[in-house]
């Protein structure tokens, strides 16, 4: 049973030591010289004035996370693209209730404000 899992165990260090070589090496070949210049903050050229650590308001990263997620769903419309023909009835059924769960989620985040970019 446990050979089954040898394979997952070989990607598992692989994907632990083959990082780790890397910056080894990087950290070897790499020149490191810092100066005052290089370790100067970059903002666009300009020197920042007062506070930076100023707060967002929370409808900007409620719009980028309706956004991602209707984005994220609208990759499963691919598959069922593909295999449109195979599927009948029942595929295009599956899809509809698919498609109306996106609309309520859509609806209800409309509803919420979340779609408002200035609240």
């Amino acid at each position: 049973m446990l050979i089954n899992y040898a394979g997952v165990f070989v990607v598992l260090v692989w994907g632990i030591i083959f990082p780790v070589i890397l910056l080894w090496i990087q950290r070897l070949i790499s020149p490191y010289h810092p100066t005052y210049a290089k370790n100067l903050t970059y903002e666009c050229g300009l020197d920042t004035k007062g506070d930076t650590w100023i707060r967002f308001k929370i409808s900007y990263f409620m719009y980028a996370l309706v956004f991602l997620i209707f984005d994220v769903e609208t990759v499963f419309l691919y598959p069922w693209a593909v295999l449109f023909k195979d599927l009948g009835l029942f595929g295009i059924i599956e899809m509809l209730i698919f498609v109306a769960i996106l609309i309520i989620g859509f609806v209800y985040a409309w509803k919420e404000g979340a779609l408002e970019w200035i609240a």
